[in-house]
């Protein structure tokens, strides 16, 4: 059994590995559904005269017809509008479980060519889109703050390179970390987060994503594996 310790590291690693590209497929599929969503409700609202109160409705009939689901609330839907209306010319589309290796590749539609500014204008939406699906929703619901997209850009790619927490990212930000540090973003992040970092653990109990695999608390390891394998 001299050689156990090291099998026992490899087994755990490929289990934390899984773990990861399960939730990071998950993650991708519900940010989809947030954008399709809100895409739905603005064109709707644009088209039948609607004013902001519909939110508030909406919210509410949503918690009396599906009080399971608790990622809906009225403070959550208008994020997810203002996320749709930062990125409606972007073409978000979920991250199948087959594309995610454990190096990740791309699942992303960018904008035609004849529809952006130019070459550098799809590169940057690429790379947007590419950032936006493999960070959790809290992440990007707080990124949205950050006006500039290079600045953007450069947080997101220091997020998923070392495996920046929530609250960590926040300090980040308010440090002006970009202004004092930054640089242009050249490459995609090609790699999983490391299983050990914040960034992985806040995903692997990330309560937006439960409430829209639509796990009750307390919830339990095994639920979360049907839920996810169900999907």
């Amino acid at each position: 059994m001299k050689n156990y310790p090291a099998l026992l590291k490899e087994v755990k690693d490929r289990i934390r590995q899984a773990q990861i590209r399960a939730t990071l497929s998950a993650n991708a599929e519900m940010l989809f559904m947030y954008w399709e969503v809100d895409r739905i409700i603005d064109e709707q609202r644009d088209a039948e005269g609607w004013g902001a109160k519909v939110i508030q409705r909406l919210a509410l009939d949503i918690r009396n017809e599906l009080p399971e689901v608790k990622g809906f609330s009225e403070r959550n839907l208008k994020r997810m509008l203002a996320f749709y209306k930062e990125y409606s010319s972007l073409q978000i589309g979920p991250l199948p479980v087959a594309q995610l290796p454990d190096v990740i590749e791309p699942s992303i539609r960018p904008l035609p060519v004849a529809q952006s500014k130019g070459e550098g204008a799809t590169d940057q939406s690429a790379k947007l889109l590419e950032y936006v699906l493999h960070l959790p929703w809290a992440h990007n619901a707080l990124l949205l703050g950050v006006k500039s997209i290079t600045a953007r850009l450069w947080y997101m790619a220091q997020t998923l390179e070392h495996g920046w927490s929530k609250d960590w990212l926040i300090g980040q930000i308010k440090g002006n970390a970009f202004e004092r540090q930054g640089k242009a973003v050249t490459n995609f992040v090609t790699h999983l987060p490391a299983p050990q970092s914040a960034l992985a653990q806040e995903s692997l109990k990330d309560p937006y994503l439960f409430d829209f695999l639509t796990l009750e608390e307390p919830f339990h390891e095994r639920e979360l594996e049907t839920g996810l394998v169900a999907m």
